[in-house]
């Protein structure tokens, strides 16, 4: 993935510089053969339907082109194009980083001069550029880590953290608005004045009260759905520009 996310190369299927070209000509110019996967008695339905999803979704083959370690990379890189947070030079953590595809792009777009934080409760490959930590971010200790590397006051905190799917809606939604709401105790810990705070939400948006807490405390929020998130996909991104630290007469 590019820093832009501006998908460079042939696209995917497009058949160019491949033995195959003149048969795909043959069958349809331009027209993309969707892989297929062959039924296993040791996959379940669902497995088998992710694995389809995954051959034939072309942020998937973008990512592994452009050397990014997950497609979630471009939600990130669409949501900074379209609000602009990532600048050069700034302090970045990143919560529930792994695989690192969002410390990717954070390293990325802020350059030498800034500082990328990422922390996962997995292990994780180091991302170079940045500073790599192991722990909870729900405890303490952890929090503490991570302040420690930051050396200063953040700019920017992101969460990408969802919490393993149980099928039950409801139960799914409340996971991860305890996960925002750890996030959010962090950021409003070390963000520095006119930080952004990003963070995974489901469909229906942000709980009333979280709401009401978030426009307390920044400036405009708003909820978006990058490009990259899938059509059938619950997930959300809220995102809080201008941070005011309570107290300082915002």
């Amino acid at each position: 993935m590019s820093s832009t996310g501006s998908g460079r190369g042939p696209r995917p299927g497009s058949g160019k510089g491949r033995a195959g070209s003149k048969k795909a000509a043959s069958s349809g110019a331009g027209r993309t053969l969707k892989a297929r996967v062959k039924t296993s008695g040791k996959r379940t339905h669902s497995s088998n339907q992710w694995l389809t999803r995954q051959l034939n979704d072309p942020y998937v083959a973008k990512a592994k082109r452009e050397g990014y370690r997950s497609r979630a990379a471009f939600k990130l890189t669409q949501l900074d194009d379209k609000v602009h947070f990532l600048r050069r030079g700034v302090r970045v953590v990143d919560l529930g980083a792994a695989p690192g595809g969002w410390t990717q792009v954070a390293v990325e777009r802020v350059g030498a001069g800034g500082r990328v934080v990422a922390i996962d409760i997995n292990e994780m490959a180091p991302v170079p550029g940045s500073k790599t930590l192991l722990g909870d971010v729900r405890t303490e200790a952890a929090m503490s880590q991570v302040r420690a590397a930051l050396e200063g006051e953040a700019d920017v905190v992101l969460s990408d953290m969802a919490a393993p799917s149980t099928g039950h809606t409801p139960t799914d939604h409340l996971r991860v608005v305890a996960l925002v709401e750890v996030a959010l105790e962090f950021a409003e810990d070390v963000l520095a004045p006119g930080g952004t705070f990003v963070a995974k939400v489901l469909q229906g948006g942000t709980e009333p009260e979280l709401l009401a807490r978030l426009k307390l405390a920044f400036a405009k929020v708003r909820h978006v759905k990058p490009p990259a998130s899938r059509a059938e996909s619950a997930e959300l991104y809220m995102v809080a520009t201008g941070f005011r630290r309570q107290g300082d007469g915002g």
